[in-house]
């Protein structure tokens, strides 16, 4: 199908392009054949074409044609190319190679692919995963998996009438996600992604000392001051077991305010040079 990702075709599944199936599982791993198809068994072709273009292309750049009958005659399915195939149908011939073949057990599905049992068994495992990497400082990685986890949640959430029992039982499990998604954004540098994702976490949890914490640090990063300290104090006010800590951290907010005030007096002087 032309440049980009190879096409996944996952067997019994009942994919509209049944000769595709046939044939390739007649190929070998790495096999590369060529066959011509009666036009009788490629009627699906052009849409299942049109899929695939579409998905190479950026989302703004995508044909938005509905293939009802009406449409059809009218607009068609937005490639002239398969246009015409559809008006005048003739057999094709494909080129095909097998670059890679997995067996059920070792196949990763997406998310989509998963029941709802399967979803809820999935995020244990990508927490934990995303412990494992964030262990071992691979905080990228780590935050791959945390929003994966996230996102499967959120999938489950929309399934469930908002603030009912189930979905708040999801919604709790959301928030340690978050919190540790929050903590890898901030050691890259992340610091408003960090402060919209605490502030998620204080919405559901107002004295969550952790998420008061992340967020005042990440108000240092992006320079709001005055929320670092508010949030810094708050910390203090909720854990007096962490106000050591907050010293030092209002200490140096201290320090960098006094820097930053002598930097822009400096700049100012300069206006007037």
């Amino acid at each position: 199908m032309g440049q980009g990702k190879p096409v996944e075709l996952l067997i019994g599944k009942k994919f509209k392009m049944e000769i595709w199936e046939s044939i390739l599982k007649g190929m070998q791993l790495n096999e590369v054949s060529q066959f011509t198809v009666d036009k009788s068994l490629v009627h699906q072709y052009p849409f299942v074409a049109k899929t695939l273009r579409d998905a190479q292309r950026p989302k703004e750049e995508r044909s938005s044609s509905h293939c009802c009958a009406l449409t059809l005659q009218t607009e068609g399915i937005g490639y002239e190319d398969l246009n015409q195939y559809i008006k005048h149908p003739k057999d094709l011939e494909f080129t095909m190679e097998i670059v890679k073949i997995e067996q059920p057990e070792n196949y990763e599905r997406e998310t989509w692919q998963l029941s709802e049992n399967e979803l809820k068994g999935l995020v244990p495992k990508l927490k934990e995963q995303g412990n494992e990497q964030y262990k071992l400082k691979n905080y990228k990685d780590a935050s791959q998996l945390y929003a994966k986890a996230i996102g499967v949640l959120e999938q489950l959430m929309v399934k469930e009438k908002p603030h009912d029992d189930d979905w708040n039982k999801l919604n709790e499990q959301k928030m340690p996600l978050l919190l540790n998604y929050s903590q890898c954004l901030l050691n890259d540098g992340d610091y408003y992604g960090t402060i919209e994702h605490c502030t998620t976490v204080l919405n559901t949890h107002k004295d969550n000392v952790k998420a008061y914490y992340r967020r005042a640090k990440a108000h240092v990063g992006a320079w709001n001051p005055d929320k670092a300290r508010e949030d810094f104090l708050k910390v203090s006010e909720l854990d007096p077991s962490m106000e050591p800590t907050i010293k030092k951290e209002l200490s140096h907010l201290d320090d960098l305010m006094k820097k930053k005030d002598i930097s822009d007096k400096q700049k100012f002087k300069k206006l007037f040079l």
